[in-house]
């Protein structure tokens, strides 16, 4: 099993699926492509992916090459793994917040990329705001359902697709008190930021 992901300290798409993958302890090979590096970025990525992005999982001769679709296959593939929660009610509403961060929150997206390297302060636009009051609001709605610590208790797929929005949050200094949290928000991203397998991401795209 191949996962071909890009530059680790900007590829929020290839995060996501590389720590569900590390959740589940299958053994697979790591292929890094430099991304913004022209013509020869879209050289490498088209040695592996049909639509010419990353992240890209090959499993013999299956490619798959969208991030909710690897994680969806990972989830199938290693139930023992617990991707997604049992609670059917919790495995809808979990879907709903990664499907929603997938095609989602593109203000936020766009004004304040992924850069682990990165530490500074941003005047975010109204959109930008109104994006991170969803999500704040989104997060305390299902901690509070769930019970926590995670959005649907255990770790899971939902708390994939959101990892690389807290990095966002740190690397900009966006205080989530400012919009609507009492504190449960924060926790929450503090506490994706400190789980085993986003530390191992962040030390390597650091090296």
């Amino acid at each position: 099993m191949e996962l071909v992901i890009g530059t680790k300290r900007w590829s929020s798409w290839s995060l996501r699926p590389w720590l569900a993958l590390k959740r589940t302890g299958a053994s697979f090979e790591e292929i890094e492509v430099q991304l913004r590096q022209g013509a020869a970025t879209d050289a490498a990525i088209a040695q592996h992916s049909p639509s010419g992005q990353v992240p890209v999982l090959k499993v013999g001769d299956l490619t798959i090459w969208d991030s909710l679709a690897i994680c969806e296959y990972l989830a199938e593939t290693f139930p023992e793994a617990k991707l997604w929660p049992e609670d059917p009610i919790l495995r809808a509403l979990g879907r709903s917040a990664a499907a929603e961060m997938h095609g989602g929150f593109q203000a936020l997206r766009g004004e304040c990329p992924m850069a682990l390297d990165i530490r500074t302060t941003l005047e975010i636009s109204e959109a930008t705001q109104k994006n991170v009051r969803t999500i704040v609001g989104r997060w305390n709605r299902l901690l509070t359902r769930s019970g926590g610590p995670f959005l649907l208790g255990d770790w899971s797929i939902a708390d994939a697709f959101y990892a690389p929005v807290a990095t966002r949050f740190r690397t900009y200094g966006i205080r989530l008190s400012e919009y609507g949290d009492a504190g449960a928000a924060q926790a929450y991203a503090e506490r994706l930021l400190a789980t085993p397998e986003f530390l191992e991401w962040e030390r390597a795209s650091l090296a």
